[in-house]
């Protein structure tokens, strides 16, 4: 069930009058604020009509918390980041004036629980935000840019040997990043013909074959040479097909994702997107690739429990199926290590599909 929020104040991220606002002031309760703030409106706010006129006007900082105030706001906007640029455009001025009003003189550090309470209302505000599009189209958006992005980490290591294929690998990525599905798909249908030529050991497009060696920086083994080429086919079928259906919608409805996908490409460089190999211990590479996924298939299960909502599952389910197609491709082929780290993928997978829908039935109770 997608949970439609038409305004800021819908997404829970709104202004509301709160039984404790003082009498004659105009101060109004926003329940984002850290630690239960509230919010006052000064005589230049547009009197019952929601945010200030100005968003980024505040009282003088100095006259609520001496020389630092500066510094502090600078840092208090830094956290504000985490919040949609739509909120921070409507409330950020508010919230900003309330906390320099209730900061301590001369204070130029944003306290931890202020902090954190920033940094967890920005991710809560951005999956409300987030469940204004429709939920199979943005659980499939983000699925396909998983993959491309797993993909293109693949691909990155090998990138003086391949140069127009890792190219044309990150400018799919940065198409499907940015919504521009309709664009992306014969891009990225020519990347998986030629890397689907290159496992089947074939010249389609170029007369590059196996083995392909990655760069002296980043050592390992040859381009898909822990696998068949079943697993890559199947990753870039799903990214191809991912693009069709959504190519068959409006583009209105698929939203511009985050740059900050990029800072997944060097923790997943190097590491087959479709296995690991623990057999002489985890590296570095290992690790940072087992954090990346864990991180974000955790922040999945949290944004599901959080919106009641099942398109972080579909996207975590995309992800896993080329996973589970080497696996099986491969079977016997790998370590303790690599099963543990599957059953892992898929735990988390089937806890972030169940949890949406156990959260639904807990408010029904």
């Amino acid at each position: 069930m997608t949970v439609a929020t038409n305004s800021p104040a819908s997404a829970g991220a709104g202004v509301t009058a709160g039984p404790n606002a003082r009498a004659g002031t105009g101060e109004r309760s926003d329940p984002h604020s850290p630690a239960g703030t509230s919010i006052g409106t000064g005589p230049d706010a547009t009197t019952g009509a929601g945010p200030l006129t100005d968003p980024d006007a505040t009282m003088d900082p100095r006259t609520a918390t001496g020389a630092g105030a500066g510094v502090l706001e600078r840092r208090y906007r830094r956290l504000l980041l985490g919040y949609p640029r739509g909120y921070r455009s409507g409330y950020g001025g508010e919230l900003i004036a309330t906390l320099l009003d209730t900061a301590e003189p001369g204070r130029t550090l944003p306290s931890a629980r202020e902090s954190f309470a920033l940094i967890v209302g920005g991710l809560r505000t951005r999956v409300a935000y987030a469940t204004e599009r429709p939920a199979w189209v943005d659980g499939v958006h983000l699925g396909v840019l998983a993959l491309s992005v797993a993909q293109l980490a693949m691909l990155a290591p090998y990138a003086t040997t391949v140069p127009l294929w890792v190219g044309l690998s990150a400018l799919a990525v940065v198409l499907i990043m940015r919504g521009w599905v309709r664009t992306a798909l014969p891009v990225t249908v020519l990347v998986a013909v030629k890397v689907c030529s290159i496992t089947l050991g074939r010249t389609w497009l170029d007369v590059t074959l196996l083995p392909v060696y990655p760069d002296p920086i980043w050592g390992g083994g040859a381009l898909y040479g822990g696998g068949g080429p079943v697993a890559p086919m199947i990753g870039y079928t799903l990214i191809v097909l991912g693009l069709l259906a959504l190519a068959a919608r409006e583009p209105r409805l698929i939203g511009a994702r985050s740059w900050l996908w990029w800072a997944a490409v060097p923790a997943l460089a190097g590491a087959d997107p479709a296995g690991l190999d623990f057999t002489g211990g985890p590296d570095l590479l290992t690790t940072a690739r087992v954090t990346v996924e864990i991180g974000i298939l955790a922040l999945a299960i949290w944004a599901g429990h959080m919106a009641r909502d099942p398109r972080w599952a579909v996207a975590a389910v995309i992800y896993l199926i080329p996973i589970c197609a080497v696996y099986a491709e491969n079977l016997g082929a790998h370590s303790s290590q690599d099963v543990a780290h599957l059953a892992l993928l898929v735990f988390l997978t089937a806890f972030a599909a169940a949890v949406p829908y156990r959260a639904r039935r807990h408010v029904l109770l």
